[in-house]
């Protein structure tokens, strides 16, 4: 275990005595001090240079402690002051809260294993009461577990305490960038899994809290150390899990299990709809409603002529390019021709790869190109709860792409919508989709209909879609390459107030392995902190704008893809090529 940074005696800003060192993070170390009046309390210690951009204000400052400032409820730890420092010529934040006397969740569910009903509602509905009060200030703590629940043993009844703000977000910036490594899997809500949170996240992880108080098993619980070198197989692996029914004890009453059923439905909308409803139904006052509204067969209404400038908005990816135009693109627009040569017209392509590297932007780019008549779809626009309504969706959406045709349907996340009918867990109801989806793609090439389907996990698609026929097309979109990155930041920077001859090359050489929307952010980034300057925007700044911004995507992430791609096209896993780390 490397040394901690602060040392047993050590003063901090004059007022604060290092007792000892509590623990290391990823990003902070935390510790016991004493302020001067020789009260016990908790220094938390941030190292600027290991935190991630969207731990920060637009300002600039720690987001984790101002909101630690605007809070102030007896079941949430106690900001009590905070600034910063300099070690070893080391920028370092430091946050002080009120010590807590006792012991997280996680130490008694140790000794205890588990909680009888009405301990464990106690504990439930003071973390709600402390959520309650930060959903009211718009605030997500996105990181309730059992480890991040402090029970305070100070006074003659233990009182439940929400601690560690490290991945709460506001609600305003639900639709920005989230650093989901770290998250206890067993507690995130699937959307967080697509780096999408909410208030009903809040509700899943207190509903698998729950599950756990009163179990001893984290919900959908599986071993997971055979899969730590593979995350998005484990991840995979959890969301089938959650497919199956919640199992409970019998020792638990129906109306405890169906409140936990309800605050962990896979999708956001089918969960409590506020912490209070929560609390409410905990209280008895409402009645659980488990049942969704029957849904209507969905009108598809997506159709849209595409036009803009196609290809010539897309940086780089010249290779992949070629390849949609020759094998795609002018097989639709010249069907007779390739028919001489006894080449089918094709039915689909799948685009897949990491998130962020623009498959769906490609796929609206190729529109534009080839001028067909577009469908933008996802799953959640034909997927039903209803036997046969899904079905029906899929007819209609190719029905109407027939009367339409020339037509391209792009399904984003198709892997939500056609899932490996072998795998032992997928219901009725997703077998039945799959079969129709599978019935409407023969010979769609034939009416004037292409598909394009987009997936981040191409090894969790049926595979009957992917053969020949249907979609035989599968193209890897991976991080952009040197020349697609260096035209990405020509692109993104042109218009701005930049440095006569800003050097484009170097910005792509130290940019290696970031994702597309890497660039765009890096950009706006380094906008934003020559404004602030009143400078142009430099070489410089934008460097230290990279160094300062770590890939979205691991490395370890991008080894997966490529382990996946390897399979996809039927090579064996030591010939891959293994992304190297940029700079």
């Amino acid at each position: 275990m490397s040394k901690s940074i602060l040392s047993k005696g050590q003063i901090i800003d004059n007022k604060y005595s290092v007792s000892f060192f509590l623990k290391k993070g990823s990003y902070a170390e935390t510790y016991r001090v004493q302020n001067q009046a020789n009260e016990a309390k908790f220094l938390k210690l941030f190292d600027f240079a290991k935190l991630h951009r969207t731990q920060f204000t637009e300002s600039g400052e720690i987001l984790e402690i101002e909101m630690l400032k605007q809070i102030k409820h007896s079941n949430l730890v106690k900001y009590n002051d905070s600034g910063n420092i300099i070690i070893d010529n080391q920028k370092l934040a430091f946050v002080v809260l009120d010590f807590i006397s006792g012991e997280t969740l996680t130490d008694k569910m140790k000794r205890e294993n588990t909680f009888n009903s009405y301990e464990a509602k106690n504990i439930i509905l003071s973390i709600l009461n402390g959520l309650n009060y930060l959903h009211n200030k718009q605030i997500i703590h996105n990181d309730i577990t059992n480890q991040n629940v402090m029970l305070d043993l100070s006074g003659n009844v233990a009182i439940s305490k929400i601690i560690d703000f490290g991945y709460a977000r506001y609600l305003q910036q639900s639709n920005k960038e989230f650093l989901k490594d770290g998250l206890n899997f067993f507690y995130t809500a699937n959307e967080t899994f697509n780096k999408v949170f909410s208030f009903q996240s809040d509700i899943y992880s207190v509903g698998a809290l729950y599950y756990h108080l009163l179990t001893g098993l984290s919900p959908y619980f599986i071993e997971i150390s055979k899969y730590k070198s593979d995350k998005i197989q484990l991840e995979e692996v959890i969301l089938d899990e959650r497919k199956k029914p919640l199992k409970f004890s019998d020792k638990i009453d129906e109306q405890t299990q169906n409140i936990i059923r309800k605050a962990l439905q896979p999708k956001a909308e089918h969960r409590f709809k506020s912490v209070k409803e929560f609390i409410q139904t905990l209280n008895g006052e409402l009645e659980v409603e488990l049942s969704i509204p029957e849904e209507k067969v969905a009108k598809i209404q997506s159709k849209e002529n595409k036009k803009g400038k196609g290809f010539a908005s897309i940086a780089g990816m010249q290779e992949l390019k070629n390849t949609i135009q020759l094998d795609v693109i002018d097989a639709l627009n010249e069907k007779d021709r390739y028919a001489e040569y006894g080449l089918t017209i094709p039915n689909g392509m799948l685009l897949y790869g990491p998130p962020g590297c623009g498959k769906t932007f490609f796929a609206e780019k190729m529109a534009e190109e080839i001028g067909f008549n577009f469908y933008q779809i996802k799953p959640s626009d034909i997927q039903s709860k209803f036997v046969n309504a899904s079905q029906e969706n899929i007819k209609n959406l190719f029905d109407e792409a027939k009367q339409n045709a020339p037509s391209i349907i792009l399904i984003d996340e198709l892997d939500a919508l056609v899932p490996n009918r072998d795998t032992s867990n997928i219901s009725h109801m997703n077998t039945s989709a799959v079969n129709e989806f599978l019935a409407q793609m023969n010979n769609c090439g034939d009416d004037g209909i292409f598909i394009i389907g987009a997936t981040n996990r191409p090894n969790a698609i049926d595979p009957a879609i992917l053969r020949s026929g249907r979609l035989d097309k599968h193209l890897y979109l991976a991080p952009p390459d040197f020349e697609a990155r260096k035209l990405m930041f020509e692109l993104y920077l042109k218009k701005r107030p930049t440095e006569i001859g800003l050097n484009y090359e170097e910005l792509a050489k130290a940019t290696e392995n970031y994702v597309s929307s890497d660039i765009k952010f890096l950009c706006d980034e380094a906008s934003r902190k020559a404004l602030k300057d009143n400078l142009r925007i430099t070489k410089t700044i934008v460097l230290e704008t990279i160094r300062s911004n770590k890939p979205s995507i691991s490395l370890q992430e991008l080894n997966s893809y490529l382990i996946v791609k390897a399979k996809m096209e039927g090579k064996n896993n030591n010939n891959i090529d293994k992304p190297k780390i940029g700079f």
